[in-house]
């Protein structure tokens, strides 16, 4: 069977035109697009809900179960405006950057390795010095998960990481102070920020609204949140809903590095097809667990 396959693929090659390989292309690139912006976007568990709900639909189309398979078509008919509902601020990004003329950075390797390098050593300073002086901060380290929503909320910036100007945005006499400072690729991105607060009724009443929101952003996405409290300067991260406390400046350093560094290699991909492979590796749900780690 093998060898008459072998033998006839010439034949079937021969029948392929370039109209051919441009529907194919095409159609890659739909789906490269669409892994692309689960990937970035908080949808890993809706996702593997509609996998569900598709396997359960075919078992019940095998088994004839007309009942199921009844209710399930009509919940999936409903289920793609509820999608589209769900989803309407990622699908609206999707299509500004498209529009924006965005498509060759699909395929231009993006390095930023030296400005994240910096970033890590410039935020161990600022909270070294700012943990002595009590002055509270709320870094927010923008990984996978796209965080524009939050952006919006406060003052779009375009500046590398310094030490200097970490500690006259978190002075307690800034405009942007009471926000959090998202960071993008090493550069800093937006001051000023509000972020959603945890909804975790577990979590120790000595935390403030600075750490409360730290916490939340870490539940709602893949970022690491570096925090000053403001009260004792102790420094504490928030990681999938875990907040590390009482770090010294080099436990932060160390931290920041092992959990942003690996991201450079992912974020550096040589061409189209590496892309596609680092989707599929980053394609994982949210393990969140909401607890507190002293």
């Amino acid at each position: 069977m093998l060898l008459q396959v072998l033998w006839t693929a010439p034949e079937y090659i021969k029948l392929i035109g370039p109209f051919d390989v441009l529907d194919i292309a095409l159609i890659a690139f739909g789906i490269y697009h669409l892994f692309r912006f689960v990937r970035q976007s908080r949808s890993g568990q809706v996702i593997r809900a509609i996998v569900l709900i598709l396997l359960a639909m075919a078992l019940s189309n095998l088994l004839n179960l007309r009942v199921v398979s009844f209710v399930l078509n009509h919940a999936v008919e409903l289920g793609v405006i509820a999608l589209i509902i769900l989803f309407q601020p990622e699908l609206r990004r999707f299509l500004e950057q498209m529009g924006s003329g965005k498509i060759k950075e699909l395929f231009v390797a993006e390095s930023y390795g030296d400005d994240l390098e910096q970033a890590i050593v410039e935020t161990a300073k600022a909270y070294s010095a700012m943990s002595k002086d009590k002055v509270g901060g709320l870094m927010v380290f923008e990984r996978r998960t796209m965080l524009d929503d939050m952006l919006k909320t406060g003052t779009p910036l375009d500046a590398r990481v310094s030490t200097e100007l970490l500690k006259n945005l978190f002075w307690n006499r800034a405009p942007l102070h009471d926000g959090a400072v998202i960071v993008r690729g090493g550069r800093i991105v937006g001051a000023g920020c509000m972020l959603p607060l945890s909804g975790n009724v577990n979590l120790s009443r000595d935390l403030g609204m600075r750490h409360r929101a730290g916490i939340g952003v870490s539940e709602n996405s893949d970022a690491v949140v570096a925090i000053v409290s403001e009260e004792n300067g102790s420094i504490s991260v928030a990681i999938n809903g875990m907040l590390k406390r009482h770090l010294s400046t080099e436990t932060l350093e160390r931290l920041l590095r092992s959990e942003l560094m690996p991201e450079i290699d992912e974020k550096r991909p040589s061409n189209a097809a590496t892309r596609i492979t680092n989707v599929f590796k980053g394609f994982k749900g949210d393990n969140s667990n909401g607890k507190e780690d002293s």
